[in-house]
């Protein structure tokens, strides 16, 4: 119960507790660091299950080729060879262009165009022979992997120069 009592000195009220309560300092810091730590675990436990898997996953997130799918290819330009070859003569022709405002000599677009479809039909040209042989043997292993597991093999000489071609332009 709470109670009123006038000051000895009669000049202020002052307001007296039953059961006076002496905290230093030290106790109370103590008591709120105490009070503070269950509440804190409860909100880590709950709020932060899936926290690790999402660090790096936001709007500012660097992506590097192995998060990219592993090929991309345009569909629509294999599907006809005419509009590969449309596309092909396009790209060459604004290479002519820029050539020659520049005032360097032209590309023949005609024999550029030919020389690129030829060599696309007839596959890699330089291939060092020991990066080849290399692939062949990852194609070969890759082939003993296969049937361990049960798959279907794939045809060696066709997947060594599918490779080889995915190679060709890494450099670049």
């Amino acid at each position: 119960m709470l109670a009123l009592r006038r000051d000895p000195r009669g000049l202020n009220l002052v307001l007296v507790l039953p059961m006076a309560i002496s905290l230093s300092t030290g106790e109370v810091i103590l008591i709120v660091v105490f009070a503070t730590i269950p509440v804190a675990l409860l909100t880590f436990v709950l709020g932060a299950k899936n926290a690790l898997d999402e660090v790096g996953k936001g709007q500012f997130a660097v992506e590097f080729e192995s998060d990219m799918p592993s090929k991309v290819t345009d569909s629509d330009a294999e599907s006809t060879p005419a509009a590969r070859e449309a596309e092909i003569r396009q790209f060459l022709e604004a290479k002519a262009y820029r050539q020659r405002a520049r005032g360097e000599e032209p590309v023949n677009v005609n024999a550029e165009l030919h020389r690129l479809l030829t060599e696309r039909e007839s596959g890699p040209t330089g291939v060092d022979p020991h990066l080849a042989d290399e692939v062949r043997q990852l194609v070969i292993a890759r082939n003993e992997r296969r049937a361990r597991q049960g798959k279907e093999p794939l045809d060696v000489d066709q997947e060594v120069q599918r490779q080889l071609r995915e190679l060709e332009n890494l450099g670049q």
